[in-house]
């Protein structure tokens, strides 16, 4: 959710931005790029926050994002 709200306005900032400049952006080349950094600052900063407050950790936790990596099991038949 909060990288479907972000990722649009700050791609509007940087192609209004660089149309005041005069340089030519496409808005795709732009989204192309803002929405894998934003992703990354933002699993950073909730990742950070897991560790250094466990409650906030938990309640994160109970929003679906996991803290360890997933443990794939074969299928019993």
């Amino acid at each position: 959710m909060v990288i479907r709200t972000i990722v649009p306005i700050l791609v509007g900032v940087v192609v209004g931005q660089a149309a005041r400049l005069g340089v030519g952006l496409a808005a795709g080349a732009v989204t192309a790029v803002v929405t894998p950094v934003v992703a990354a600052v933002f699993a950073a900063v909730v990742r950070w926050v897991e560790v250094r407050y466990p409650a906030v950790g938990r309640v994160l936790l109970s929003a679906g994002l996991a803290r360890s990596a997933p443990v794939y099991r074969p299928v019993l038949r």
